[in-house]
């Protein structure tokens, strides 16, 4: 028989601090088991075991806390937020089949102890998983070690025989007991003997064998005068720190090997369990079916749904079927053309055949009656189709993947197998797999609805959500005319002027080498120039863009280097990177992604044409190439600190609302009232300085932060976000007030209720809870932000067509609108869209955009 002997403890804590913290959309911590989990199946695939036991301390004290009182004194608590993963990892083990062992007055190490010492006596293999080398002094020719750690989130495990660990310490396994004597365990509080560290220990026991024979014979041995005297004097504290150290292999616990083998598991529980804690991809990994489990708010009786599949059913008799009711509709592309439509309606499915000369009227016909409701499932693909042929979808009231973002904004996964298994109302594993994904959509879409009602999301659904996808579904398909021409002759000059840069930077430092080597730079810098290091890492010297700004004003071959990695940026990700990207057309088409952020904004890929540069001159010289096609013009139009007056408006406060309402620079009213100066004695870097203190305080930013930011002393950041409170306390008030509501509701939300959920708030560690206090001041400021503009995009769309309009939107950056317009349009087109942009909602202070008309985005941002 093959036992593996899990320690849950050491495994749990590493996988808890591999992993960022982790929730459930209720606030559930999942991070340490999804870490403890990923590891276990890797154990598992490796060693094939029989049978599985699970050995856990309890809170009581052991016998060695009975015989040292100082025995792991100092250790700080369990996080609550690891504590409270406990029993839901003990449950579901338990219901995977494995044995979980807990003994009281003994620790886990114990418990791993005795199982492994039991199959040594019955002939069996035991495999020992910990995070702990304290289990290698149990290494034998029945037992082997499995050290497992998670790193960057992802479990590593090394095994450790007899003879890695001769290979690495130089003594035996029993021999680590004696090593540990010596040189104590400060986790632990095992004292050791004073002044004996790990490498003097290890060399000790391998000439000497055991602290017996050391003390036996301490007179005679051959070892120098000052360590015999720290031997002598700490002698009493070895023989209590191996007592310390020792494993127990006869702690009190069932030690029949077959009550370890593993059971049959409840697997409709297991999966229950795993999908509340919102593990679905453990699901497969661990062998499990979701489908085969009923919804649990169903019960077995409920769990068959009666359908009927209609293949060959006239169009009529389709529609006249579907009028006045809710369907589902699922439908797939193949080379952008519809390759499968299916419909639900009740217990009725109808399989549309899409290579008929008959369909394009059915869909027609379909998509343009408002009395047939429809429900789909990322609609976005089947705007852009729509467009193409010049029709129209009415009657659209979900889209699923959207209502998923929208109830779990955290999830990051809206695949529809992932949406089933949260929000399933029946199961589809007896249904054949042809119309699984319909199925899949039917038995999720109206538990979700009826979530966003209970959440007050629906109009967000209708209102900006669904209507935004098809905005974006025709930015994707218009695209952005580019210049390749002038691109590569960019690039050309980047290569040339990356070419002088690496030179001189040899010529400085006197040797060639890669400077993209962060090893080879820091022996450069720090080695051979001698610059003052900053820090250090692991492999050398750090390089980082941060150490490396603090000396490029001192040192010219770091500004040097500085600029050498900017071109080289620019040259590989946006030059190499663009021109692969354009289309025989000539234009670049980005895709956009409508549930990527927490904060309801878009994102852009394929180009991320979100993340052109514009810090630098060399990098905003690339918006030249981004050009409107022959016969048109950009309109670009910028909305002015939009985030600040929704600030405004939200907190309400009286100073800031009359500031914008007066058409003030915010930031030199703000200058004025943080440095006690009228208007016009306000310099340009007291304004500077201002705006950082503006925008920081959106974003929660502390006085340390804040300090680095503008290069002043953190007393002066502290006095200047006083000073900022004290004149807008409306935003103070609004700050301490959106805090303390977000840990009574567990939420943020927008002013169109967009939520964030927060169980950082609650954490016990101060970082994780400030970090939740920082995003709860800021989500409902910027997801606010966020929904303006998708309001403004979606209303300008809506005016160039009603105005029928040659003009299309092409592109969104964060605040920035900007549209492709002939050019007989440029001045009614730039007009539209300032109005549209700065009536897309009201406000208690006035929103201001700004529309200007160019050949090229670069001209348009003059």
């Amino acid at each position: 028989m093959r036992l593996l002997a899990v320690d849950g403890n050491s495994i749990l804590n590493r996988a808890f601090y591999g992993i960022k913290l982790l929730t459930t959309k209720d606030g559930q911590f999942t991070n340490a088991i999804y870490g403890f989990m990923t590891t276990l199946i890797k154990i598992l695939d490796e060693c094939a075991p029989d049978g599985v036991a699970v050995a856990f301390d309890l809170r009581a004290p052991t016998f060695r806390h009975k015989a040292y009182s100082a025995y792991k004194a100092g250790r700080k608590g369990m996080p609550s937020e690891l504590a409270s993963q406990l029993e839901p990892l003990k449950k579901l083990l338990r219901l995977l089949g494995y044995a979980v062992v807990e003994c009281e007055g003994y620790e886990a190490d114990d418990i791993l102890g005795t199982l492994a010492h039991m199959c040594e006596e019955e002939n069996h293999t035991c495999m020992i998983a910990t995070g702990d080398r304290d289990s290698l002094q149990l290494v034998s020719p029945m037992v082997s070690v499995r050290i497992a750690k998670t790193k960057m989130g992802k479990p590593e495990v090394v095994l450790y025989d007899e003879s890695r660990i001769m290979e690495e310490y130089k003594v035996s396994p029993k021999q680590l007991i004696e090593v540990k004597a010596l040189q104590g365990d400060s986790s632990d509080n095992i004292p050791g003997v004073a002044g004996i560290g790990p490498k003097g220990a290890c060399d000790l026991i391998a000439r000497f064998g055991s602290i017996d024979n050391i003390y036996e014979n301490l007179d005679t041995i051959d070892i120098k005068d000052n360590m015999r005297k720290k031997l002598a004097d700490g002698k009493e504290s070895a023989y209590l720190s191996r007592m310390l150290g020792a494993i127990n292999t006869e702690a009190p616990i069932d030690k029949v090997m077959e009550h370890y083998l593993t059971s049959d598991r409840d697997e409709r529980a297991a999966v229950r369990l795993l999908i509340e804690l919102e593990m679905f991809s453990l699901i497969p990994k661990l062998g499990l079916e979701a489908d085969e489990i009923p919804d649990k708010d169903q019960g077995e009786s409920k769990n068959k749904t009666t359908i009927t599949v209609h293949r060959d059913s006239e169009p009529d008799f389709i529609l006249t079927a579907l009028k006045n009711t809710v369907c589902d509709v699922y439908f797939e592309f193949e080379d952008k053309n519809l390759s499968r439509f299916d419909i639900c309606a009740g217990g009725d499915i109808y399989i549309i055949p899409t290579k008929t000369d008959i369909f394009p009227h059915f869909l027609v016909r379909l998509c343009g009656d408002e009395t047939i409701a429809k429900r789909m499932y990322n609609v976005k693909p089947f705007f852009a189709f729509l467009s193409k042929k010049e029709m129209e979808l009415k009657g659209l009231r979900l889209d699923l993947m959207l209502a998923a973002y929208l109830l779990n904004p955290s999830a990051g996964d809206y695949s529809l197998t992932r949406i089933y298994d949260e929000y399933k109302t029946f199961s589809v594993s007896s249904y054949e797999d042809e119309i699984k994904p319909l199925l899949c959509l039917v038995s999720t879409a109206g538990r979700v609805e009826n979530l966003l009602e209970e959440k007050g999301q629906v109009k967000l659904m209708r209102e900006i959500e669904l209507l935004f996808a098809k905005v974006l579904a025709d930015m994707e398909e218009t695209g952005f005319e580019v210049d390749k021409d002038g691109i590569e002759k960019y690039g050309k000059s980047l290569d040339t002027d990356i070419d002088h840069l690496r030179q001189t930077v040899y010529d400085q430092v006197g040797y060639s080498f890669n400077i993209q080597s962060p090893k080879q730079l820091g022996e450069a810098l720090f080695g051979k120039l001698g610059l003052p290091v900053q820090k250090k890492t692991k492999t050398g010297y750090s390089t980082s863009a941060e150490v490396l700004e603090k000396l490029q004003y001192d040192f010219p071959v770091v500004k040097d280097i500085l600029e050498y990695r900017t071109l080289t940026k620019l040259k590989s990700t946006y030059c190499d990177g663009l021109i692969k990207l354009i289309a025989p057309d000539g234009r670049i088409y980005s895709s956009f992604n409508q549930t990527e952020t927490r904060t309801g904004r878009i994102s852009s890929t394929e180009p991320n044409l979100q993340n052109i540069p514009v810090r630098t001159q060399r990098g905003r010289e690339l918006r030249r190439f981004f050009r409107a096609k022959e016969g048109c013009v950009l309109v670009d139009a910028d909305y002015s600190q939009i985030e600040l007056r929704v600030l405004a408006h939200v907190a309400n406060d009286r100073a800031m609302t009359e500031a914008f309402k007066l058409g003030e620079d915010i930031h030199a009213t703000t200058a004025a009232q943080v440095f006690h100066l009228p208007s016009d004695m306000v310099t340009p870097l007291m304004r500077s300085r201002a705006k950082a203190v503006n925008f920081g305080i959106v974003y929660g930013i502390s006085a340390f932060s804040l300090s680095k930011d503008i290069g002043v002393t953190r007393n002066e950041a502290e006095r200047y976000i006083r000073d900022y409170f004290e004149h807008f306390c409306g935003v103070r008030d609004y700050m301490n007030a959106v805090v303390e509501n977000a840990r009574t509701d567990g939420y943020v939300k927008t002013m169109f209720g967009r939520r964030r959920y927060l169980p950082e708030l609650t954490s016990s560690n101060f970082a994780t809870r400030s970090f939740g206090e920082r995003v709860a001041r800021n989500m409902p400021i910027q997801g606010t932000a966020a929904d303006i503009i998708k309001i403004a995009m979606i209303n300008v769309e809506n005016r160039l067509r009603a105005e029928q309009k040659q003009a299309r939107l092409i592109l969104q950056v964060h605040d920035e609108l900007i549209v492709e317009a002939p050019l007989e349009e440029a001045e009614a087109v730039a007009n539209l869209l300032t109005e549209e942009m700065q009536t897309a909602v009201k406000l208690n202070v006035p929103l201001v955009a700004d529309s200007k008309i160019g050949k090229t985005w670069y001209d348009a941002k003059k």
